[in-house]
């Protein structure tokens, strides 16, 4: 059964861990009324996120977002027809949210720009969005600086 009140859930500083965060983003597939969702101390616009509410540019950026929230931001944008911008700079995103982002980008028909700089993103993350970019023909802009992807990273 679907809740169909709850607007705003707030789980943040919770141990939901990454599984957890991989089912609320199953969930908000679905779930059309949740508006807000806080996991890690910033409230995530979802609506804006699925496409719901079309706007073609979101700004996250120095939110102290996680992995957890980049787990849930790659499920919501991976079928949004609308986004063309998300800025998600100075987040601690890591290789966990980069790979959920990078299984989003081979999905994403509309997103154009990605800046992801200062992510604490790694090699692995780095693989899974090289990964994402031999399959998606429409992001131009990737901006990957100040991460820690390292010579093997730059591989990707």
């Amino acid at each position: 059964k679907i809740n169909e009140a709850l607007t705003t859930l707030n789980l943040g500083w919770n141990t939901i861990g990454v599984e957890g965060a991989q089912h609320i983003g199953e969930a908000l597939k679905i779930n059309k009324m949740l508006t807000s969702l806080d996991l890690d101390g910033h409230a995530l616009p979802i609506l804006e996120l699925k496409g719901v509410s079309a706007v073609e540019t979101i700004e996250l950026q120095g939110k102290g977002l996680t992995h957890l929230s980049g787990i849930v931001i790659a499920s919501c944008i991976s079928s949004n027809l609308v986004l063309k911008s998300l800025n998600l700079q100075d987040n601690e995103i890591g290789d966990t949210g980069a790979q959920h982002i990078g299984e989003a980008l081979k999905i994403n028909k509309a997103l154009t720009t990605l800046k992801l700089f200062d992510n604490k993103i790694g090699a692995e993350g780095a693989q899974h969005i090289g990964e994402a970019l031999k399959s998606n023909m429409v992001l131009t802009t990737l901006m990957l600086q100040w991460n820690l992807l390292g010579e093997k990273g730059a591989q990707h």
